[in-house]
């Protein structure tokens, strides 16, 4: 297998969605995956468009590289997944940790959603703790890290770790533990399962929201980093120090703008739900009345 040192790694970063999607390739064998593709979606007017996919594919394509696999971190609930359209385009596989069936336990009730499978089977493959698979010549691994919700997994290639929504940049923190299905405990152990790896093990962040005083966007740092300076989880914080920090931090926020979009879209592996019969897919807005409603 491939070194560490081989493995290349091409962000594309989303601005609207503050999401990062990754091109990961072996280029001595010219296979690669797509980690978390992003689907352009306007809330306002409910148009797609794929010009950030199509960016990711115009790259593989300029160096002759065959997307293999398609590797969601876990169903999203701030950006649409555009990895149908990826899938159709090259024949890749689209995996996503085993647990995404708990989510869709949750979820299929919450839009009504009978065309969802109970067994996960929108998705190509869903990937255990520990299971490792190839990518040409590179080794990757799958780690389970619950706690953003109950199906979150990082993907590791070597010194090369992406964790989804698990940690974000140091002076920003930690992800949220407050959907359905999510654990501030759990995610604190997740989080020191990733911050017990090498220090010079390389993090890459599914998200960069630029903290209070950072100019630039940033999405790469070290496991030594987060652990000396993550201003959540640092090395010192206890268990039960970040629970409350995080339970306390999760009450005050609100929820994501594309929530009930990107949840009933991605966990049917980035699918719209099923035409209606005058031939249109919709997406369902579950209302929530607080009062009687004539």
């Amino acid at each position: 297998m491939s070194t560490s040192a081989t493995v290349h790694i091409e962000p594309f970063f989303d601005e609207p969605t503050n999401t990062v999607t990754y091109l990961v390739a072996d280029p001595e064998s010219g296979k690669a995956a797509v980690v978390d593709p992003v689907l352009d979606y306007d809330h306002n007017d409910g148009s797609v468009d794929l010009r950030s996919a199509d960016k990711v594919l115009a790259a593989a394509q300029a160096k002759g590289w065959d997307i293999v696999w398609v590797l969601e971190t876990h169903a999203h609930a701030d950006h649409l997944s555009a990895a149908p359209y990826i899938k159709a385009k090259t024949g890749a596989r689209i995996g996503i940790g085993e647990h995404i069936t708990d989510v869709q336990r949750i979820f299929r009730p919450v839009f009504n959603a009978s065309d969802i499978k109970s067994n996960g089977s929108d998705f190509d493959h869903l990937f255990k703790d520990g299971e490792t698979f190839p990518i040409g010549g590179l080794q990757a691994e799958v780690l389970h890290v619950p706690g953003h919700t109950p199906a979150d997994v990082a993907y590791k290639f070597g010194d090369a770790v992406f964790v989804g929504d698990t940690l974000f940049m140091p002076d920003y923190g930690t992800a949220r533990a407050d959907f359905p299905g999510g654990d501030a405990r759990q995610l604190f152990r997740s989080i020191r399962r990733l911050l017990a790896l090498p220090p010079e093990t390389r993090l890459f962040m599914c998200h960069d929201y630029k903290a209070p005083g950072r100019e630039n966007f940033a999405w790469e740092t070290t496991v030594d980093a987060q652990r000396k300076g993550n201003k959540h989880v640092h090395d010192g914080v206890t268990e039960d120090e970040f629970v409350s920090m995080r339970t306390t931090r999760d009450a005050d926020l609100d929820a994501p703008k594309l929530l009930l979009p990107s949840i009933q879209v991605n966990i049917r592996a980035g699918r719209f739900p099923p035409a209606e019969a005058n031939g249109v897919r919709y997406l369902m807005i579950p209302v929530k009345a607080k009062s009687d409603l004539a």
